[in-house]
């Protein structure tokens, strides 16, 4: 399975426990994290899935590796800026956000819209997304 992780890159200390959290249970299950590559809760769920034994695979927005956290895996140069989240989206069986911004936003509805599970741990609450109240809940959520 093949799980994104999505949220800001600029957070604060809860937000990158958060998605530390999620990433290092990801990683626990054998699951691979797909998320963008760079800072915040990117870095943090990578950080957290490497920490487990995981494999994170960094979808980047540039045209090169220039600002990818050291946790990624695999990186994926797109020198598509924010249009790389539709290849997030796609490549992700399922996400979890984690906080977030309107970057988050536009990656829920992008996998929202192909029908993908989406779930919120303090982040968007819009239909179709389920809510998680710990990262425990978020994962056993994408379990389900």
């Amino acid at each position: 399975m093949k799980v994104g992780v999505i949220g800001g890159s600029s957070v604060n200390e809860r937000t990158y426990d958060l998605a530390y959290r999620v990433g290092k249970l990801i990683g626990e299950r054998g699951w691979t994290l797909v998320n963008g590559g760079l800072s915040g809760v990117m870095e943090a769920s990578a950080r957290g899935a490497r920490e487990a034994g995981g494999t994170v695979i960094g979808i980047l927005p540039g045209p090169d590796e220039r600002g990818k956290n050291p946790f990624v895996t695999h990186a994926i140069v797109t020198n598509m800026g924010h249009a790389r989240n539709v290849i997030i989206a796609h490549t992700s069986d399922a996400l979890i956000a984690v906080g977030g911004e309107y970057g988050t936003l536009s990656e829920i509805a992008i996998a929202l819209k192909l029908g993908k599970k989406v779930v919120s741990l303090e982040s968007w609450d819009i239909r179709g997304v389920i809510r998680a109240s710990t990262p425990e809940e978020a994962v056993e959520a994408v379990a389900r």
